[in-house]
């Protein structure tokens, strides 16, 4: 049965783990010293397409973070926020009862813009989703994957991966990939589409980097556009 969390879709016994994860607070990944302005030394301005390792984010993503975050420059990514480095970890905790969940990106605006914060992290669940409740009225359900839900200010997807890298187990691993807004600032009400459009977009793209990565057969079912039609 899917229920809701605080808004966000949770599929069996993933509760605790939902609360622990709303619990991380995440850095900049940026340090070393700093400059006059407060800087650190090493820290980068790029573009969308260049963050969370460099394989995450699609030429329609980008567009996507644009719409999203209202800018088309962010500061770079740390090196523990990567496609390659989620991947690593999710394969390597596969079989593990107590890893459930992990960071894949932080994304920040530059300094001296207005802060906005996404957080970008993976699931492993323990099934295919049951549809027999349906999800809070601010998600829209698309027809991605096992399951994907999207709003004005976050996006849920979950995909289905049978790989060699997930050793252990004769039956595929179920994860969900959330991008969520990191404040609690509400959604503009006239661009509820747009941001639902944009939110999911951005979900698929590190969904199918992620099943990419990890060897998924198929692209974990994954389609190599994303699919915004509502189900």
């Amino acid at each position: 049965m899917r229920t809701v969390i605080k808004d966000r879709p949770v599929h069996g016994g993933l509760l605790s783990v939902a609360v622990a994860g709303s619990l991380l607070l995440g850095a900049t990944g940026c340090g070393g010293g700093g400059d006059e302005d407060g800087s650190p030394d090493d820290y980068k301005v790029v573009t969308a397409t260049q963050l969370c390792g460099g394989d995450a984010v699609s030429t329609e993503a980008a567009k996507a973070l644009e719409v999203i975050t209202g800018s088309s420059r962010f500061e770079a990514s740390g090196e523990e926020y990567s496609i390659e480095q989620a991947a690593t970890t999710f394969a390597d905790t596969f079989m593990d009862p107590h890893s459930r969940r992990g960071d894949v990106c932080r994304i920040y605006t530059p300094r001296g813009t207005s802060d906005f914060e996404l957080r970008i992290r993976w699931w492993r669940e323990d099934g295919a989703p049951s549809t027999d409740e349906p999800p809070a009225s601010k998600f829209t359900v698309l027809k991605m994957g096992e399951d994907t839900v999207t709003a004005a200010d976050k996006a849920y997807l979950q995909f289905a991966c049978e790989s060699d890298e997930l050793t252990g187990s004769s039956t595929p691993a179920h994860i969900m990939i959330g991008v969520e807004r990191g404040d609690e600032a509400a959604p503009p009400k006239d661009d509820v589409k747009a941001l639902k459009d944009a939110y999911a977009t951005v979900a698929h793209s590190v969904s199918l980097a992620m099943a990419k990565e990890l060897g998924c057969a198929n692209d974990g079912g994954l389609p190599a556009k994303p699919v915004l039609d509502p189900a």
